[in-house]
């Protein structure tokens, strides 16, 4: 298994695409800690994952805040004995014009989403950069990194940040042998976006701006994630790996 006896650590893991993260890595034989601002729900993950035989355990962690994201990858190495990877998978969004968007919701979004890849990854790399270990971040972009959409203006740039602090990572930490990469999925059906599924219109909007004609599912997404945290893939660092159905391939006419 790819993943065997490796720690896995996951922000964001207590839904969505974040559980499905944690989910595969356990089912590959990972060591995962599950990180989330709900510590109920992520010790409802890291549960499940036992109760299926494999090795997890529960954190709180506020992503935007230095010290809890500090406390966080520590807690995780004294209770599974290693660090090896790295899931940024929290995240948040507003569906808000630009010119109503208030600076609280803007702040929000761009603490949680950009700031809060940036402090656990830097604390993450500050420790295995002192143990002289090499290590693996895959942060999670988003299609919107990669261009723009109506009512989004903070996830928008959260996201092109996270694009552009994904490249950045990559170039510094390149020498001490931690590779970083990012995902940046289309439409995925998660708690995030689920109000996006109850107007029929809506949905098949959804349909049409993608190639494939339908939305992701987590687990394909966590998928790709666990692909570029794989060891086997030793080469690949500043990549944005688009998972998107086509949707940044081109609009149908």
């Amino acid at each position: 298994m790819r993943f065997q006896d490796q720690a896995v650590l996951v922000t964001g893991g207590g839904s969505g695409i974040g559980q499905k993260v944690c989910y595969t890595a356990a089912a590959e034989g990972a060591r995962v800690a599950v990180g989330d601002l709900d510590h109920e729900r992520a010790e409802a993950t890291a549960s499940e994952i036992r109760r299926r035989k494999g090795e997890a355990q529960a954190f709180r962690i506020d992503v935007a805040d230095p010290a809890s994201a500090a406390d966080f990858v520590a807690a995780a190495e004294a209770a599974l004995g290693r660090l090896d990877v790295l899931v940024n998978s929290a995240g948040v969004r507003e569906i808000v014009p630009l010119l109503d968007l208030s600076f609280d919701e803007w702040q929000r979004v761009i603490n949680v989403n950009l700031s809060g890849t940036f402090l656990p990854s830097q604390a993450f790399a500050r420790r295995l950069v002192a143990l002289g270990q090499p290590g693996r971040i895959v942060n999670l972009a988003s299609t919107l990194g990669l261009m723009a959409a109506p009512k989004r203006a903070a996830y928008t740039a959260s996201k092109h940040g996270v694009v552009g602090l994904t490249k950045q990572m990559a170039l510094e930490l390149g020498e001490h042998n931690i590779r970083v990469n990012a995902v940046a999925p289309g439409v995925v059906r998660t708690p995030l976006t689920e109000r996006y599924f109850q107007d029929e219109s809506y949905t098949q909007a959804i349909r049409d701006i993608h190639a494939l004609g339908r939305w992701a599912e987590p687990h394909e997404i966590a998928l790709a994630i666990l692909f570029l945290a794989a060891e086997e893939n030793g080469f690949m660092t500043g990549s944005i790996l688009t998972v998107d159905g086509g949707w940044t391939t081109g609009k149908k006419m």
